[in-house]
């Protein structure tokens, strides 16, 4: 994405799947806010649609897969291919795929390897393969004349770059507002590695897509539905949101203005409070420490302003983080523990909330290594099971709180936004 940017493209970044944390990384590579196709969450239907919103006035689209090209939600599949996986998506959107494939220590079985690949769905187009990590000039030499025998044209070979490398944690990287301009540098050095060593016009000829649907127009979805001011929380500890989120707010009427719990006040004039999903649990001294906007948040909850709060946001609400003052606006407590929770589900309202009406479907994604457990026996926000998990009654529904660990995609439930903007209004009439 970098690469093609300056080469004075204008690249419109996407990323397969329910992932919050590399399209941050798209954005400082593109300078386009990133942007999620996952078919899961939102359905085929809207995939081109989605597409064709978030390319607008680019040159060219990337989009980034999940895992390997072919895995996806487990489920049964009649051509091999998961449902939601990068091959889902390339095939929807009519797209070539590039492969890369770590070259170390493979010479000449990579021929085998990019034969299974471009034969294993013939719905799936492989453009060609990208060579990471060779070793030596030799090491290339063998490995084009692999990928030869396989009929894969190479676009290109990156050389061992070790000191190219974003630092991890337990939810994956360390994401690119927390990593300041450590992130900006390290996509900066990539772009400039790639651009070396890739055939970016190549890349850029072999582009393609078949999708003819119009854009999806967030002001269709979310007609207006008042005039109020939402905050929205961002910064290092709550950076899980999707771009559409926001645009859907400003369609129906919000005044959306970011603020960093770690440092700000709420907004003047808030009516209303978005707390997305991010890391509280990294930032817990430094959120503990903003006792102002801590009890700010706490009273317009006790006002019954409209609170939409997912997973992080839900942590933040309760009355401590591992033993750290938080709002207090929901009696309880939250704690980091081992386990990581992870998977789609899908999920039935189960109380009446500025959002959502009891019996509303949603499908959406856990992901996460706290646990909260709650001091009063508030309404759970959903109710669902799956496969690997028992019945969950996840988060709380109270006055006009609607938190959860569950992560939904707003453009596959749209009215809940306009509901939760109108909401908003009411309460701000009724103060």
């Amino acid at each position: 994405m970098g690469a093609l940017r300056r080469a004075g493209r204008r690249t419109a970044p996407f990323k397969v799947g329910p992932d919050f944390i590399d399209p941050g990384y798209h954005a400082l590579a593109a300078l386009r806010p990133g942007r999620n196709l996952d078919p899961v969450l939102v359905g085929e239907r809207l995939i081109g649609p989605l597409y064709r919103h978030g390319s607008a006035g680019a040159d060219i689209a990337v989009v980034e897969g999940v895992m390997g090209l072919f895995d996806g939600r487990i489920e049964e599949s009649t051509t091999g291919t998961a449902f939601g996986s990068t091959a889902h998506v390339a095939a929807l959107l009519g797209a070539p795929v590039v492969l890369v494939v770590d070259a170390r220590g493979q010479s000449h079985s990579i021929a085998a390897l990019l034969h299974g690949f471009s034969t294993f769905d013939q719905g799936v187009r492989i453009a060609g393969v990208i060579l990471n990590r060779v070793g030596s000039p030799r090491h290339e030499e063998v490995l084009r004349q692999a990928c030869g025998h396989a009929g894969v044209p190479v676009f290109g070979a990156i050389p061992r770059a070790g000191e190219l490398s974003v630092p991890s944690r337990h939810l994956g990287l360390v994401t690119a507002v927390e990593h300041g301009e450590r992130a900006r540098a390290a996509v900066d050095a990539m772009a400039e590695l790639v651009g070396r060593h890739v055939d970016i016009v190549g890349i850029a000829a072999a582009a393609s897509s078949r999708v003819t649907d119009e854009p999806w127009d967030p002001a269709v979805a979310a007609p207006a539905a008042a005039n109020v001011t939402v905050a929205l929380a961002a910064g290092k500890a709550f950076s899980f949101g999707y771009t559409e989120h926001g645009e859907l707010l400003r369609a129906a009427g919000a005044d959306v203005v970011e603020f960093d719990p770690l440092t700000d006040l709420l907004p003047p004039q808030t009516a209303a409070l978005v707390l997305p999903g991010g890391f509280p649990e990294q930032f817990s001294t430094e959120l503990s420490a903003n006792d102002v906007v801590r009890q700010q948040i706490h009273d317009l909850a006790a006002g019954g302003a409209p609170i939409h709060a997912e997973c992080a946001g839900l942590t933040f609400l309760v009355d401590d983080l591992d033993g750290y003052p938080m709002c207090g606006a929901l009696s309880g407590s939250a704690r980091f523990t081992d386990r990581l929770t992870l998977g789609y589900r899908e999920a039935v309202a189960v109380a009446d909330s500025p959002l959502h009406t009891i019996g509303d479907r949603v499908m959406g994604h856990e992901f996460h290594r706290t646990t909260v457990t709650f001091a009063n026996s508030y309404p759970p926000a959903w109710a669902f099971a799956g496969r690997d998990v028992p019945t969950v009654r996840d988060g709380a529904v109270d006055r006009g709180i609607h938190a959860s660990y569950l992560h939904t995609h707003p453009a596959a439930e749209p009215q809940a936004i306009t509901r939760f903007v109108a909401a908003a209004a009411t309460s701000k009439l009724a103060g």
